[in-house]
């Protein structure tokens, strides 16, 4: 078994963070428990957490069994977008339909070869939903590539699992498919999606590198290669691509953008959507330290190692024992699991001498390049692209996604920018930054629709000096 498996198969019992103080954790139970609330008023409901897997061995993850599709062969085909396997994938919101087809389609399990920041081969898995509406635009059946937003870095968060099982509990993990609303939207309108787990999230050979641009962009670009190769998949040659993602997807989608003149060409893109893009890691990662979300510092700095080893060494020498735990615990944790076992709680309690991460950022340049190369803003985007981003945003800062509208005005992209002007209904506790991926979703949905349907979008770019 492999150091993958065997830490994946693991006990996964641990003590909330000793630093956190108790009206902090029933901050971070009562935003958990409103998040579980929300996904039952959308229709979602509990599944058994272990799924029947076949094969010789079987990946555990934080007691929820991974299914033996997501274990990679030895061998990947060398195409990009080539397909490695595949299998039938039950929604786990479906009705059966008048016609026989459920609605709101049929969805086939994924597995396919991408290339990633390395340059190395990698296997990643996803979902492709054929749907059962008709599609009512112009042109063929189009295709929307969806980049889901943070799930975690536990093998059971992948959105395709989180497909099939909408709340997933395992021992001392809980995972909410919370971008599946945007899936059926999609479904409904008539186009098809496909949906990406990302490298390493999902597939039991690695850890997922979490915000890696270059990962996540080919990854989501090489989604829609393997649709097409999908049996029965109603898309063509001719199907108008559009690609979608809120938070960690906006940042996937915005990098896809930018990387699809020269990673996949034979990919035109007729629109993007990119909500609350992370696309300065420095300005994010100080938006997150102390939040709900703090534990997706673990889950950045376990990917950035994962890519560049090197880095281990730097890791360590930086860290303490608390830190050094931490960075093992959240590795298997979900968004779930993470706003309980790390809500609100300072990277400076991680560090071996009590500065902030980005205290150590800022005199380490060796981490200063590694973050310098996520930047996403230095391409032209292809395409129309809208970019969404509430002004009161503080777990993905709105300046820093703003900052990114106005670098890709600057290359002449096609931007339709809209800041989100909501009431400010918190800091740190994630409200600021997930109310408007669903207030803003219904609008975002539209206007990538429009796109697939080939109507023009206008810029605003003229108007990003007034712009908040």
């Amino acid at each position: 078994m492999s150091p993958r498996q065997t830490a994946r198969s693991s006990s996964t019992a641990h003590d909330p963070h000793p630093d956190l103080r108790p009206t902090a954790r029933r901050r971070a139970r009562r935003l958990a428990v409103a998040a579980v609330a929300a996904v039952a008023c959308l229709g979602a409901y509990a599944v058994p957490a272990a799924s029947a897997a076949t094969g010789t061995e079987q990946v555990v993850s934080r007691g929820v069994t991974i299914p033996a599709f997501y274990t990679p062969p030895a061998e990947l085909p060398s195409a990009d977008g080539a397909l490695v396997r595949t299998e039938p994938l039950p929604l786990g919101l479906s009705l059966p339909g008048l016609d026989g087809r459920p609605m709101p389609g049929t969805a086939t399990r994924l597995m396919y070869k991408s290339t990633d920041s390395t340059g190395r081969p990698v296997a990643v898995t996803g979902a492709y939903i054929e749907p059962s509406a008709r599609w009512k635009g112009s042109g063929s059946r189009p295709l929307v590539a969806l980049a889901s937003g943070t799930m975690g870095q536990g093998d059971q968060c992948a959105p395709s699992l989180a497909l099939q099982h909408p709340l997933t509990i395992g021992e001392g993990t809980l995972s909410i498919g919370y971008d599946n609303l945007a899936v059926y939207r999609f479904l409904a309108a008539g186009a098809a999606v496909v949906v990406t787990d990302y490298a390493g999230l999902g597939t039991t050979d690695r850890l997922h590198t979490y915000v890696n641009r270059l990962d996540e962009g080919h990854a989501l670009l090489d989604a829609v290669r393997a649709a097409h190769g999908v049996a029965g998949a109603s898309v063509t040659d001719g199907s108008r691509v559009g690609l979608y993602g809120y938070s960690q997807g906006g940042g996937a989608a915005a990098a896809a953008a930018e990387l699809q003149p020269g990673y996949a060409p034979d990919i035109e893109l007729a629109g993007t959507y990119a909500g609350a893009p992370p696309a300065d890691l420095t300005e994010v990662m100080k938006g997150i330290d102390g939040s709900a979300l703090a534990g997706a510092l673990g889950w950045s700095i376990n990917g950035f190692v994962q890519s560049d080893p090197s880095l281990r060494a730097v890791v360590d020498a930086r860290t303490n024992a608390t830190g050094k735990a931490a960075l093992a615990d959240t590795s298997t944790m979900c968004v779930g699991d993470a706003i309980f076992g790390y809500g609100f709680a300072s990277s400076k309690k991680w560090t071996a001498d009590g500065r902030s991460l980005a205290e150590i950022i800022a005199g380490e340049p060796k981490l200063q390049a590694v973050l310098a190369q996520q930047r996403i803003g230095t391409l032209r985007p292809s395409g129309p692209v809208r970019l969404a981003t509430g002004v009161h945003d503080d777990i993905v800062p709105h300046k820093q996604a703003r900052q990114l509208a106005v670098d890709w005005c600057r290359k002449g992209g096609e931007v339709t920018y809209d800041a989100l002007v909501l009431p400010n209904l918190g800091d740190k506790i994630l409200t600021n930054h997930l109310t408007p991926l669903l207030t803003d979703q219904g609008k975002a949905v539209s206007w990538l629709t429009d796109r697939l349907d080939g109507k023009k979008a206008t810029s605003n770019c003229w108007s990003m000096p007034v712009q908040p």
